[in-house]
């Protein structure tokens, strides 16, 4: 696997960039041929319109998520064969928490195998205070929280690589 963690944000953000990019180039093309858009291709210009406005609000809603709980991501290790694990921590005033994810041979995580919440906007992740255990099958992460900042909600999460 490459080692870099690219938040899906990123991605649609890119691919939105280009699909915006190509209808640009699409339309100075079509304008350069001086005919009047047929009905159909007014009505699929603003289905176009409609999707990239919904690509953007999505982009920027999980922007702003990342950016404003100042999220960090980490690799964790040990890896298995075919499988990693990449946690999302985030801080927001007096409240802390983070997702586990699974990377399977892909490279891309599709959703999350577990969450914990706690207190005080500590990241035990990013300070050390957690333990990645693997099986024959599966494994299980346990994050820690301290005697002033405990993990108020889902301490152990189970991975699965299946």
């Amino acid at each position: 696997m490459a080692g870099h963690i690219v938040p899906g944000w990123v991605v649609t953000a890119v691919l939105l960039a280009a699909s915006l990019l190509l209808l640009l180039v699409l339309g100075r093309l079509h304008r350069s041929r001086r005919s009047p858009p047929p009905p159909k291709r007014a009505r699929l210009r603003l289905v176009h319109r409609l999707l990239a406005t919904v690509a953007a609000l999505g982009t920027a809603w999980g922007a702003c998520s990342d950016l404003a709980l100042g999220a960090r991501y980490y690799t964790l290790r040990p890896a298995v064969a075919g499988c990693e694990v990449i946690v999302r921590e985030t801080s927001w005033l007096m409240i802390g928490g983070g997702e586990a994810y699974t990377v399977g041979r892909t490279g891309i995580a599709w959703g999350a195998s577990g969450s914990w919440t706690v207190d005080d906007g500590y990241r035990p992740v990013a300070d050390g205070n957690h333990l990645l255990e693997w099986g024959r099958t599966d494994g299980s992460l346990t994050v820690g929280g301290t005697a002033t900042d405990p993990v108020l909600d889902g301490g152990v999460i189970g991975i699965d690589c299946s």
